[in-house]
C-alpha cells in the first residue's frame, strides 16, 4: 500500500530553492570579477595543464570587460546568500533538523558504503533514511564552505578594514585562492548533487518541491517498509524524541 510521507519542511525547501539561483548568480558574477585578474592555473614552472580560464571561454560566455558590473552584482547577492544561509542554520538548530543533517560517528563509514554502492563496486544497499552518511557530510560541508566564502570574501573585498581577518586567512593572496577554490567546490557539488537527484528519480525530487514522498507500507502493520523513515537516524541517540 502506498502512503504520503512528509520529508522536507516548507522552510528547508524555501532555503534550498532560494540558495540555488543566488549561489549560481554569485558564481557567474564572480567570473566577471575574476576575468580582470585571471592568474590561476594547474601546472608547474612554465608548463600549464589547465588555465582558469582560457580567453576563448571568457569570450564565448561574454565574461570579459564586466568588472564593475560583476562587483555590483556580487556584493548585492552576497547579502542574500549570507541571510539565507544564516536563517537556514538557525532553523535547523531550533527545529531539530540538525539531528538529521549533522554527521555522526557512523557517517564516514556509511559514506564509503554509499560511494561504493553508487559507483557499482558494492552490491550492499546503504541504509535508507532521510539523509544517509554521505549526504550528512556533504550538506554539512556546504554550510561550512558558505561560511568560508563569506569570510574569505570579506578578507579580499576589504583587506584594510578587515586586516585582522585577512592576516588570519594567510594574507590577501591566500584568501583569494581559498575563495576561488571554494567556488570550484560549489560547482563540483552542483554536478554531483544534480546527478544524484536524477539517479534517485522523481519521488526524491518531488520531496524537495512539495515536501513529501510516496512510500510503500505494510498493509497489515501500517509500518513503512521502504523510505526515508523506515530506519532510524545514523545515530539513534540523535533521533528526535516524541
Amino acid at each position: 500500500m502506498k502512503v504520503v510521507v512528509e520529508k522536507h519542511p516548507l522552510a528547508i525547501r524555501w532555503f534550498h530553492w532560494v540558495n540555488f539561483p543566488v549561489l549560481s548568480l554569485m558564481i557567474w558574477s564572480g567570473l566577471w570579477i575574476y576575468w580582470a585578474n585571471d592568474v590561476y592555473r594547474l601546472g608547474w614552472g612554465s608548463t600549464t595543464l589547465l588555465k582558469f580560464f582560457p580567453d576563448s571561454f571568457n569570450q564565448a560566455l561574454s565574461l570579459d570587460h564586466k568588472l564593475g558590473q560583476g562587483m555590483s552584482w556580487h556584493f548585492v547577492l552576497m547579502w542574500a546568500f549570507f541571510l539565507n544561509g544564516l536563517l537556514y542554520v538557525l532553523f535547523t538548530i531550533f527545529s531539530g533538523e540538525w539531528r538529521y543533517l549533522l554527521p555522526t560517528r557512523h557517517s564516514f563509514k556509511e559514506a564509503i558504503q554509499v560511494t561504493l554502492y553508487d559507483l557499482g563496486i558494492s552490491k550492499v544497499h546503504p541504509p535508507v533514511r532521510k539523509f544517509n552518511g554521505a549526504q550528512q557530510i556533504a550538506y554539512t560541508s556546504v554550510v561550512l564552505m558558505g561560511l568560508g566564502s563569506v569570510l574569505t570574501g570579506l578578507a579580499i573585498y576589504k583587506p584594510t578594514q578587515f586586516s585582522w581577518l585577512t592576516m588570519l586567512l594567510g594574507g590577501y593572496e591566500f584568501a583569494r585562492i581559498l575563495h576561488f577554490a571554494l567556488t570550484i567546490g560549489y560547482v563540483l557539488f552542483f554536478l554531483v548533487h544534480i546527478a544524484q537527484v536524477v539517479r534517485a528519480g522523481w519521488n526524491n525530487f518531488r520531496a524537495m518541491v512539495a515536501g513529501f514522498e510516496i512510500e510503500e507500507v505494510n498493509p497489515a502493520t501500517h509500518e513503512i517498509v521502504a523510505g526515508p523513515t523506515a530506519l532510524p537516524a545514523a545515530d539513534a541517540s540523535l533521533a528526535p524524541r516524541p
